[in-house]
């Protein structure tokens, strides 16, 4: 993860680009990453930890109708997140995710492991889909943070 962070801080550096993130299952780990990183002030704008509904409609600003009709846990809703922190930051890139990370409050249809992650770069907006095993909360997270620094270098591949 280290390795990923550094890359991910030098490229942006190189790039004159500010990011800013909205996490919800990762709670702050993917900031966490990127500010370990001697240097990352010239790159790192903002962090939000929106882990509940009301932090993700008072915050964030996303209609208590999209999260009640798809669920915190959606497509729809981490496009909005990406998008409505980068607005909030002031950043020409963002990165958002909202998952269930376990070891409860999966279903059926949205299982422990079930992760979204936006990516904000200019003004388009890419939201993947990703199911990682469920080998526990820690787990799940890092993988997350991982995909994410991941998504973020590879934007500029």
């Amino acid at each position: 993860m280290k390795k990923l962070s550094r890359e991910v801080v030098k490229i942006l550096k190189k790039k004159k680009i500010k990011i800013s993130f909205a996490e919800s299952c990762t709670g702050g780990m993917l900031a966490s990453a990127v500010t370990s990183i001697s240097g990352s002030s010239k790159v790192f704008n903002i962090g939000l930890v929106a882990y509940s509904n009301e932090s993700k409609i008072k915050v964030l600003k996303i209609s208590k109708k999209i999260i009640k009709k798809y669920g915190a846990v959606s497509k729809q809703v981490c496009k909005l997140m990406a998008n409505n922190v980068s607005k909030i930051g002031k950043t020409k890139m963002s990165v958002s995710t909202t998952g269930i990370a376990g070891p409860n409050g999966g279903s059926k249809d949205k299982p422990v492991g079930l992760v979204y992650i936006g990516i904000k770069k200019n003004s388009k907006t890419v939201v993947n889909k990703y199911l990682f095993k469920n080998k526990g909360r820690l787990y799940i997270q890092k993988a997350t943070v991982n995909k994410c620094l991941e998504l973020i270098s590879g934007t500029f591949k």
